[in-house]
């Protein structure tokens, strides 16, 4: 009989939260005997988790940066909250010159995309660029691109 390895019972463990997590534990109900899954898969799912949560990570140190140089250049007080979850939405209301309540608007379903996008508005103008800037958001690739512009163009 032979003994896995380390890494294997660890990429085991880690593929079976992430398929729990993913299909609610139904597929771990489903699976026979665990210890015969192919030890490559879940290798590799375990990597692609990793990478997940890599692009997640510098998804949101890009958007982080980007707010707090867009506060910085706006002279908004606190440009520091843009690094934490809630509170940089705070952030983008006070560059945007916007009542702080609209962030009940921001959890109405649909409503948030329309508050949304005027939220951006307002921040585009207050970098001295069109309105329109903040309409582009609402675009898959080009609403990653927007808030680097606005935060780091002169």
């Amino acid at each position: 009989m032979k003994i896995p390895s380390a890494p294997t019972k660890v990429s085991r463990w880690i593929l079976g939260l992430g398929i729990f997590a993913i299909s609610g534990g139904a597929a771990l109900a489903q699976a026979p005997d665990i210890t015969r899954v192919n030890p490559g898969g879940l290798l590799a799912m375990s990597g692609f988790l990793v990478i997940c949560f890599v692009l997640a990570l510098v998804g949101y140190v890009y958007m982080a940066l980007a707010l707090q140089t867009i506060a910085t250049k706006t002279n908004t007080e606190n440009s520091w909250l843009a690094w934490i979850p809630i509170a940089n939405v705070v952030l983008m209301l006070n560059i945007g010159r916007k009542p702080l309540w609209w962030i009940v608007l921001l959890l109405i379903p649909l409503v948030n995309i329309v508050v949304g996008i005027i939220v951006w508005m307002a921040i585009a103008e207050a970098r001295g660029k069109p309105g329109w800037w903040g309409i582009l958001v609402i675009i898959p690739v080009i609403g990653v691109i927007v808030p680097g512009y606005l935060a780091w163009s002169d």
